[in-house]
């Protein structure tokens, strides 16, 4: 059986070699670009099962990317990595074609999970979420607050708490607790 062919897309040097020494120990075989311009290149020049993408390159984003992979490889895994995680730049992931969108650092094993996930089967949309009249937690609207504020801040954990009034490790800290439901 062929290797699985990983694209990785990060423009951190320590977490681009992190990656690709992590992902070729679980079998990937593996290419590794630094900046989205080359990128480009190599995804018109080679085929790809699966990618990871790093959200903020340089200056540019790895949302960029996914519409030439997809274009290239329709059943292609595409799972987008960030240090800046948002619920916006999660939907806007999931609606340019990507198939995961995972928070660093992300392990081995999860990342696996995301790229093999449901490698070579077509993808299906997400089913949509049931409308109730059940209204949101208070914690559930407090984390919509907080990840619309850091929206607003282009991800920058000290502006964001800054704005919302709080210490930046507190407001790190609720960002890794997700509210539970709704």
């Amino acid at each position: 059986m062929n290797k699985p062919r990983l694209l990785i897309v990060d423009d951190d040097t320590g977490t681009r070699d992190m990656l690709q020494r992590a992902m070729t120990r679980r079998g990937f075989e593996v290419r590794v670009v630094a900046d989205v311009d080359d990128a480009q290149g190599v995804i018109a020049r080679e085929p790809f099962d699966c990618a990871l993408l790093d959200l903020k390159i340089h200056h540019h984003s790895g949302l960029e990317l996914i519409a030439p992979l997809r274009s290239a490889n329709p059943r292609a895994r595409i799972v987008l990595l960030t240090g800046y995680s948002s619920i916006p730049t999660a939907v806007a992931a999931i609606k340019l074609g990507a198939d995961d969108y995972l928070c660093k650092p992300a392990g081995g094993d999860q990342l696996v999970a995301a790229l093999i996930g449901d490698l070579g089967t077509t993808r299906e949309e997400p089913p949509l979420p049931e409308i109730t009249d059940t209204p949101l937690s208070v914690n559930r609207l407090a984390w919509e607050h907080i990840q619309r504020v850091l929206a607003e801040n282009d991800g920058n954990i000290s502006a964001t708490a800054r704005v919302l009034g709080m210490h930046r490790r507190t407001l790190q800290r609720k960002l890794q607790k997700r509210p539970k439901g709704q």
